[in-house]
C-alpha cells in the first residue's frame, strides 16, 4: 500500500464490499468481515518456528482476533484495514471477459481474499491475506467466505507441498466460526453425480496464507490489457510498477535493482521461465494435478497458489482431473501445456514495456519459444530421479507409462516402492490396483523393464543403497489423498480436529518412514468403494 497506487475510486476506511468496477489502481483498501465467534482449529508449527513465533500466540486474544478477520485492534503501523487486487483472466492462453460480472474484466479479482499484513520477519519480506475473510469489490455478488471444507484442504495442503519440497504459498492458521454458516452446492452421500445436486449448510472458516506476494501472471496480464488499450492516462505507468513491484518482492536476489526497466524486464522472462518449469516438473514428480491452471491461478512468483480443485492422484493416469470443470487441457500430464499457455500470457504483457527497444523485444521472443526446450529438459531430469537414473531413457520410460496404465499403477506406492531397487517386481506388487496373477503376458513385461532398469542402474557410481536413499528423497511415501481428506473435514464439522492435526503431523514428512500404524493407515491402495464417488474422486467447485 506505500509503493503501488490505490484505487482512486476507493474509500479512505476499507467500507466496500459491493460488488462494482474498478478501473485502476493496483489495490483497493478492504476492511475484512470478521466470522462469528472464531474456534482455532489448528495453526502451522513449521512456518511459527521459521518466523520465531511461539505456538502459544496461535491462541491468543489478539491473535484469534486479527487472523479471524477482526482489525479492530491492531497495533500501529499494522492499518486497520487490508486490500485486495483486481485481475484478468486467461484460459489456456485465451483472454476472457464474461467471469466479470460487467463483460469489461474491471470486476475480476480477488472476491473473498484480502490481505492484512506485509513486514519482514527473520529477514524474509512476507505478505498474510486471508481467505475467506469477507466480500470485497470483486466478490461478484457471492459472500466473500470460504467454508470449513475447503479451508481444511487448503491449509494441510500448503503445508504438505512444502514438505515435499515444492515452492508454494504457505499456512500461518485455521479458524473456523462456531455459529455462522453459509450455503454451498454440494453431493448426496455417496453420489457418482458430476454436478452438485443440494444446497448443504456449512461452517464458514478463515485460513491464513503466507507469501513473498500474492501477485498473479492475470494480476500483471490486467495492467498490460489496459495498457494496450490505452484505457486511462496512467496505464502504462501502473504496468511498468507492478512489474517493478513483483522484481522487487521476488525476483530481487536474481535481478540487480540498478539495471534499467528493459533489463529487468527481460531478466524476469528468463527467471520466471526458469521456476515455472521447475515447479510444473516438481507438480508432476509428486502426484499433484492444480485441476483449474488459468492465469489467475498462476503465481508470477513461481510457486503453487490457490489450492481449489486440485488433487494428488492415486491411479497413475495421464489424464486424471480432479475438477469436473477443469477437461483435459488442464490434467495431469497436460500441466506442461497449460504452463507455456500461462507463460505465453506473461510475456504478452510484458511486451508494451518493451515497445520502443526492438533488441529486448526479440530476447523475450526466444525467451518465450524455448519455454518447450526448457520444459522437456525440466520433464526428463525429474523422470530420470524418480527411476535412479542420471540420464533419461526415452524407451524405458514409454514402455513404462503403458505398464503403469495397463496395471492401474498407484502412482505413489509404485515409486516409493521402486526406490527400494527390487531384483523382482513382487516387492512393488503392492502398488498394483490389478492383479496380475491370471496375465502372464504383462507379469512378463513387467519383469522384463525391471530387468533393463536394473542393468541401468548398475552403471551407476553409487552403491545400491546410496541410490535407494536419494530415491526415497524424491519419490515421498505419504501424499494428501482426497479420500484421506474426507474424514478429516467430517470430522471437523462435529468440532472434533484431532485428525486434521495428525494428518497435518503425517503429511509434514511425507518422505519418512514413520510408525507402523501410520503406514497401515496412510500408505496403501485407494479403497475400491471410494472410486468414482463425487467429492472423493472429483469435486466441483473449490468452495
Amino acid at each position: 500500500m506505500d509503493t503501488l497506487d490505490c484505487d482512486p475510486e476507493a474509500t479512505a476506511n476499507g467500507i466496500d464490499h459491493s460488488p462494482r468496477q474498478v478501473f485502476s489502481g493496483h489495490y483497493v483498501p478492504v476492511n475484512p468481515t470478521p466470522i462469528k465467534k472464531p474456534q482455532y482449529i489448528v495453526h502451522s508449527t513449521s512456518l511459527f518456528r521459521e518466523l520465531g513465533f511461539s505456538d502459544s500466540l496461535a491462541q491468543s486474544d489478539d491473535f484469534i482476533s486479527m487472523f479471524s478477520g477482526n482489525l479492530s485492534n491492531v497495533p500501529e503501523p499494522i492499518r486497520k484495514f487490508g486490500w485486495a487486487c483486481g485481475y484478468a483472466l486467461s484460459i489456456y492462453g485465451t483472454e476472457y471477459y464474461q467471469q466479470c460480472p460487467f463483460g469489461t474484466g474491471n470486476g475480476y479479482g480477488d472476491g473473498r481474499a484480502i490481505s492484512i499484513f506485509e513486514g519482514i520477519i527473520n529477514g524474509r519480506r512476507l505478505e498474510m491475506q486471508l481467505k475467506g475473510g469477507g466480500r470485497t469489490p470483486y466478490c461478484r455478488g457471492a459472500d466473500g467466505r470460504a467454508v470449513l471444507r475447503s479451508s481444511i484442504r487448503e491449509f494441510l495442503a500448503q503445508e504438505h507441498m512444502h514438505a515435499l519440497g515444492v515452492p508454494t504459498s504457505r499456512s500461518l492458521s485455521l479458524f473456523t466460526s462456531k455459529t455462522e454458516t453459509v450455503k454451498r452446492p454440494w453431493y448426496k452421500e455417496g453420489s457418482y453425480s458430476k454436478d452438485p445436486e443440494v444446497m448443504i449448510e456449512e461452517a464458514v472458516a478463515i485460513s491464513t496464507r503466507v507469501a513473498p506476494s500474492f501477485i498473479r501472471v492475470g494480476q500483471i496480464e490486467l495492467f498490460a490489457r489496459r495498457a494496450r488499450k490505452n484505457e486511462h492516462p496512467k496505464a502504462m505507468e501502473e504496468l511498468e510498477k507492478i512489474v517493478l513491484h513483483l522484481i522487487d518482492r521476488e525476483y530481487s536476489n536474481v535481478i540487480d535493482e540498478n539495471l534499467t526497466t528493459v533489463e529487468k524486464v527481460v531478466l524476469l522472462a528468463q527467471e520466471f521461465r526458469s521456476r515455472l518449469t521447475s515447479l510444473v516438473a516438481n507438480w508432476i514428480r509428486v502426484g499433484y494435478c492444480q485441476g483449474n491452471f488459468n492465469s489467475d491461478n498462476c503465481a508470477a512468483g513461481g510457486f503453487t497458489i490457490d489450492y481449489g480443485p486440485f488433487g494428488f492422484c492415486d491411479v497413475f493416469d495421464p489424464s486424471y482431473q480432479p475438477w469436473t470443470g477443469g477437461g483435459k487441457h488442464f490434467s495431469f500430464l497436460n500441466q506442461p501445456q497449460a504452463a507455456q499457455r500461462n507463460f505465453h500470457v506473461f510475456c504478452m504483457a510484458l511486451q508494451p514495456l518493451l515497445k520502443s527497444d526492438e533488441n529486448s523485444q526479440l530476447q523475450l521472443s526466444k525467451i518465450e519459444s524455448s519455454f518447450s526446450k526448457v520444459m522437456k529438459e525440466q520433464m526428463e531430469m525429474m523422470w530420470a530421479s524418480k527411476l535412479g537414473l542420471e540420464t533419461f531413457d526415452t524407451v524405458l520410460f514409454n514402455e513404462l507409462q503403458i505398464l503403469m496404465v495397463q496395471t492401474s499403477v498407484d502412482y505413489t506406492i509404485f515409486f516409493r516402492e521402486l526406490s527400494q531397487i527390487p531384483k523382482s517386481i513382487d516387492s512393488f506388487k503392492k502398488s498394483f490396483y490389478k492383479n496380475l496373477t491370471q496375465d502372464g503376458e504383462i507379469h512378463k513385461r513387467w519383469s522384463e523393464w525391471l530387468e533393463k532398469l536394473n542393468s541401468l542402474i548398475a552403471t551407476s557410481s553409487k552403491s545400491h543403497e546410496e541410490l535407494s536413499a536419494q530415491m526415497k528423497l524424491v519419490n515421498p511415501k505419504y501424499s494428501l489423498r482426497e479420500w484421506l481428506l474426507v474424514p478429516a473435514y467430517q470430522q471437523a464439522t462435529e468440532g472434533n480436529y484431532s485428525l486434521i492435526r495428525e494428518m497435518q503431523e503425517v503429511m509434514n514428512e511425507p518422505y519418512s518412514e514413520q510408525s507402523k500404524d501410520i503406514e497401515e493407515k496412510y500408505y496403501r491402495l485407494k479403497p475400491t468403494e471410494f472410486f468414482e464417488v463425487a467429492g472423493i474422486s472429483h469435486i466441483s467447485c473449490s468452495s
